[in-house]
């Protein structure tokens, strides 16, 4: 089987939150730091990104400090977004699908569940959801529907050999986790079913939670698959930035 590096590219940040925000209904009383990030598979004579970032014209309207255009980010690593064949989405929450354009040959793998969920269900067009999608970046997902450009998978699926995606709900209705095979064994891009390491660690989730239970489920099935705990990166953790080897300015290489 193949064995491919993880990058964790960071294109904004840092921003400032509530501790409750990362910890769930703990450390009210403190700050912390987070970055957000999309992440870079490569090996096998394969790239694969993982999430879509945020594009330029919603990060302006959103003021988001430390932004860089994370095609540009790309670049640093010979990574050149409009000819990327393959590209993740975790779930569809804005800072992870507003970039879609970013790749226009890209096919989207994204679990059907949260696919039908975000686009075609009326509740989330309720107030609390509406805050944290972008109608852009789904009016671009709807446009691809019965093209080979949009894969909606159902459950735990290998798309490339090494590369396989686990539907790991809780922080949305059918969030993916993506596991990839790599030198130190197989590695979880978690994305958002934790914001930091300190979710993992201590077996408690962070904020936004639409399935309390299935969350834990997730936390179970993600320890499980993983060589080992230190293997499971978390979707916004400063420390993806400053515990792991620089290879370009904002990438760090993660296993």
């Amino acid at each position: 089987m193949p064995q491919y590096e993880i990058y964790a590219i960071r294109y904004a940040g840092p921003f400032t939150s509530s501790g409750a925000f990362l910890m769930w209904h703990k450390d009210w009383e403190k700050t912390e730091k987070r970055n957000y990030y999309i992440w870079c598979i490569k090996g096998a004579g394969e790239t694969v990104i993982v999430d879509a970032g945020v594009a330029p014209e919603l990060a302006n309207k959103k003021y988001l400090s430390g932004y860089v255009n994370p095609a540009e980010i790309l670049s640093r690593i010979e990574v050149k977004a409009d000819e990327v064949r393959h590209v993740i989405i975790t779930h569809i929450h804005w800072d992870h699908t507003s970039g879609v354009e970013l790749f226009p040959k890209a096919t989207f793998y994204i679990q059907d569940e949260e696919y039908r969920f975000w686009l075609k269900n009326p509740i989330a067009r309720r107030p609390c959801f509406e805050y944290v999608s972008d109608k852009t970046s789904q009016d671009y997902l709807a446009s691809l529907e019965g093209t080979d450009r949009l894969s909606l998978l159902k459950g735990d699926q290998t798309i490339l050999s090494g590369i396989e995606c686990l539907l790991s709900p809780g922080h949305t209705v059918a969030l993916q986790a993506v596991a990839v095979n790599t030198a130190k064994g197989v590695a979880i891009i978690g994305s958002d079913c934790a914001h930091i390491f300190r979710n993992y660690r201590e077996d408690w989730p962070s904020s936004l939670i639409v399935d309390l239970v299935g969350w834990m489920r997730t936390y179970d099935n993600l320890r499980a698959k993983a060589s080992s705990l230190d293997l499971i990166f978390p979707g916004h953790d400063p420390l993806m930035s400053q515990n792991y080897p620089e290879v370009a300015q904002g990438i760090t290489r993660l296993v």
